[in-house]
């Protein structure tokens, strides 16, 4: 990770202009810039955080978008999330527990970066803040819900159409929706396999059965799904958007 030379101001934030995140308020910027030490930059494939490795770091993504996943001993993995703008980042080693997960950058990306010791002085001293770390963890767990749900229940041609709809949801409501509503990112067919539980045949001849239908293009470095609500239906996916998300 590198370092940036030069950290935007907590009361510039460019995520303040994403309709997915809450804006701060007047109160909460000097706590929250109080709180972060600095921003990083880290290039696609770098890891943020290690798996049995980590015990530090604590970020919100500024810019660009992660993965998160669990590796087996045998080199196997299983991909968990993905991660967006204002997502929290590293919250176990605010408790002081080695990281059970691997985070690394899916594109160019920028973190803010958090005094994690100082993570029980800021929830106490500002139980605002507390409650909306506690409400990113609540969802947290709901995406994970989600996603179990799709490896236990969901058809592979449904499953494959749950995470474009899903990604293109957070991806809209975070800024990184481009202006012909397409996701530029490079999700290779192996950490599709990863993260749904297919194998890398199945994944390809499902993407190659959803782009015939005209209902999901993904392709090499996009992803763009021409009707979400056709989508989500076949997904047996409620894409109703939701309130605004807080971050720090």
């Amino acid at each position: 990770m590198l370092k940036v030379a030069n950290p935007i101001p907590c009361r510039l934030c460019p995520l303040a202009a994403c309709p997915e995140l809450r804006p701060h308020s007047e109160e909460e910027i000097p706590q929250i810039q109080r709180f972060k030490t600095g921003e990083v930059r880290v290039e696609r494939g770098e890891a943020v955080i290690e798996q049995d490795v980590s015990r530090g770091g604590l970020y919100t993504i500024l810019e660009g978008m992660l993965m998160r996943y669990r590796s087996l001993a045998d080199g196997r993995r299983q991909i968990v999330n993905f991660m967006f703008p204002g997502d929290l980042v590293g919250l176990q080693a605010a408790f002081g527990e080695t990281a059970t997960h691997s985070v690394e950058a899916l594109r160019s990306s920028r973190l803010c970066v958090f005094d994690y010791p100082r993570y029980f002085d800021i929830v106490t001293a500002q139980p605002r803040l507390a409650y909306d770390i506690t409400w990113l963890a609540a969802k947290e767990e709901r995406a994970l819900e989600e996603h179990l749900v799709a490896l236990g229940r969901r058809s592979a041609r449904e499953r494959v159409a749950y995470l474009a709809v899903w990604l293109l949801q957070r991806a809209r409501g975070t800024c990184l929706i481009d202006d012909k509503d397409r996701l530029e990112v490079t999700i290779t067919q192996n950490q599709i396999a990863d993260m749904l539980g297919l194998s890398l045949v199945h994944t390809n001849r499902t993407i190659k059965a959803l782009e015939r239908s005209g209902e999901v293009h993904w392709r090499q470095n996009s992803i763009i799904v021409p009707d979400m609500a056709a989508a989500a239906e076949l997904a047996h996916y409620d894409s109703t958007q939701e309130r605004q998300r807080p971050y720090l």
